[in-house]
């Protein structure tokens, strides 16, 4: 997304366990803004290691549905049932970024949506799975607004960018008042 909005960046996996974390917070009782905010810092703290001095970025994102947190679904089967369990409901999608530089945390910031599914038909769920594929394996709740996911709702509250997985408008305003971007 910074790339697409004109930011040179270079982009590094964190290579944390995500799933151990997030099952480690939520045993404890913490809340999903908690764990988003937690993971996004933990990420762009374990690159800032191997990048001193340098401006780091970390992004999370959760999507909660009456309690429930769902993840990227690992097959097409838990996809089905992801989307299953969503239909006829509204979710919310929270996203996080997080500043990181050397060892001190900058600046983050939490953003919310809220999607409401449409009760969609078997029928289409398998055609809509059908035509995403394994695309629909690379975002949480098994669906990308910017395809044929945005068949699956009947209503959409929220920044199309945090949707998307990063609270990027607040984030460039951050990056434009510390001097990393171009006013």
């Amino acid at each position: 997304m910074l790339k697409r909005a004109g930011i040179r960046c270079e982009t590094e996996a964190a290579r944390i366990d995500e799933e151990e974390y997030r099952n480690a917070m939520r045993a404890a009782g913490a809340p999903a803004s908690a764990v988003v905010e937690k993971l996004a810092e933990l990420k762009a703290r374990r690159v800032a290691r191997h990048h001193p001095e340098a401006i780091v970025i970390g992004a999370d994102q959760i999507l909660d549905c009456e309690g429930v947190w769902f993840d990227k679904p690992p097959d097409l089967d838990r996809a089905r049932a992801d989307l299953v369990a969503l239909r006829g409901r509204t979710h919310e999608l929270l996203s996080c970024a997080c500043v990181v530089q050397d060892d001190r945390r900058l600046w983050h910031h939490i953003d919310r949506a809220k999607l409401t599914m449409r009760a969609f038909t078997d029928e289409f769920l398998d055609a809509y799975l059908t035509t995403a594929g394994d695309d629909a394996l690379t975002s949480v709740g098994a669906y990308q607004i910017e395809g044929p996911g945005a068949q699956l709702f009947s209503k959409i509250e929220g920044d199309y960018f945090t949707i998307l997985g990063l609270p990027l408008l607040p984030l460039l305003a951050y990056l434009r008042d510390l001097g990393q971007v171009k006013p």
